[in-house]
């Protein structure tokens, strides 16, 4: 099944326009989820509104949204009044500034999405924006609308598309002094950088998320697999830490420890470990003996059973 498309408009730069469609580049739905249960007779919790002070529930046509300005105090907002100051979508993706990727502050990064043509017409024009932005290595900075609030958006190239990241805003980003100011000024000697250095020297290598594993879903889906095989859940010790009080001593036992990793010998019946599949097959690692196809089939099965003991009494 094809994607479905968050947004759909155009993209412009200066007289220079295309239609485009934008997705998200990231999701989540691939990980383990869980529903909340009554204990006592296995069934779905369901939450319902309720007026706080009364109990009483309250129906959706007669709720509104209000803000608190003292304890208690509401000034309630309308949804006419919103739609009323509501950003009318221009539907279209001005690229207003370029810039150099470095001049980001990682802080102001929120989340990408993969923006490419909407439809058969449009790709020379998005062609060239796209690759006047890698030769001029820079990132294109635009705005966009997206549910009734302008958003500042990044763009760069990648393949035969766009990246756009969603960026924050300055008053939603935390001044770093509320956190650092009270760190004490520490002088490091040279012989801690020089073993410091040591270490990383022996960790470095290159990002490849490919071999990145996501153990606490590994742990779920086990967790999972054996309370379907009926199998007893028993809590596993857990490794104990080591106290290294002096600083010099840890830096020297890591860099002992990280070199005897690297000198130690592969085993040859073991193959090498080949990384696990991309978050897409997380779900596919739960045992196939059930599922929700699984689990259809068999209550349907046992609707039909019931059925024809009902017809035969």
């Amino acid at each position: 099944m094809a994607p479905r498309a968050n947004w759909k408009g155009f993209l412009r730069l200066s007289l220079v326009t295309c239609p485009v469609a934008l997705y998200p580049a990231t999701s989540e739905s691939e990980k383990i989820s869980f529903n909340q249960l009554n204990r006592q007779t296995g069934h779905r919790i369901k939450y319902v509104k309720v007026d706080a002070e009364t109990g009483d529930q309250v129906p959706n046509e007669d709720i509104v949204k209000g803000y608190e300005l003292e304890k208690g105090q509401y000034i309630e907002v309308s949804k006419e009044e919103l739609e009323e100051i509501a950003l009318e979508s221009t539907r279209t993706i001005e690229i207003d500034e370029f810039v150099d990727k470095s001049d980001i502050d990682p802080r102001y990064l929120i989340r990408p999405y993969y923006i490419r043509p909407d439809g058969k017409v449009g790709h020379d024009a998005f062609a060239v924006i796209r690759e006047t932005i890698r030769e001029m290595d820079k990132v294109a900075i635009g705005r966009v609308v997206l549910t009734n609030r302008e958003h500042i958006v990044a763009l760069e190239p990648m393949d035969k598309g766009l990246v756009g990241t969603l960026l924050r805003y300055p008053y939603e980003v935390r001044s770093e002094q509320e956190y650092f100011d009270d760190i004490q000024d520490v002088k490091v000697t040279k012989d801690m950088l020089d073993l410091a250095r040591h270490i990383v020297n022996q960790k470095a290598g290159r990002f490849a998320p490919e071999k990145f594993e996501d153990h606490y879903e590994t742990a779920l889906i086990e967790l999972i697999n054996e309370k379907r095989a009926g199998k007893v859940i028993r809590p596993k010790e857990r490794p104990k830490g080591e106290n290294v009080v002096d600083l010099m001593e840890a830096l020297r036992r890591s860099v002992g420890k990280d070199a005897g990793k690297q000198a130690a010998p592969a085993k040859a019946d073991k193959p090498a470990k080949k990384p696990r599949k991309a978050a897409a097959g997380q779900k596919e690692m739960l045992m196939p003996i059930a599922g929700k196809k699984a689990a259809a089939k068999e209550t349907s099965a046992k609707k039909q059973a019931s059925g024809a003991r009902r017809k035969s009494a």
